[in-house]
C-alpha cells in the first residue's frame, strides 16, 4: 500500500537537500491523504444514496402492505 522507509542514523547537519527531501515526502503524503479523503467522501455519499433508496423501498412496501 505504501512505501517502507528505513530510518538510518541521521547526519548531525540538517542540509538544504535533506530539507527538500522532507518537503517532497510531506507533499506526497499530503496528496495521498487528499486522495483518500476524496475516496472516503465518495463512499460516504454512495452509502447515503443507498440508505435513501432502501428507505424509499421500505416506505413503498409498508404502504402496499397497509393497502391489503
Amino acid at each position: 500500500m505504501g512505501d517502507v522507509h528505513v530510518v538510518e542514523e541521521q547526519s548531525p547537519h540538517f542540509t538544504s537537500a535533506s530539507a527538500q527531501m522532507l518537503i517532497q515526502d510531506i507533499m506526497v503524503c499530503s496528496r495521498d491523504l487528499d486522495i483518500i479523503k476524496q475516496k472516503t467522501n465518495d463512499v460516504e455519499q454512495k452509502l447515503k444514496n443507498m440508505i435513501d433508496v432502501l428507505g424509499r423501498i421500505y416506505q413503498q412496501n409498508d404502504t402496499i402492505l397497509e393497502f391489503f
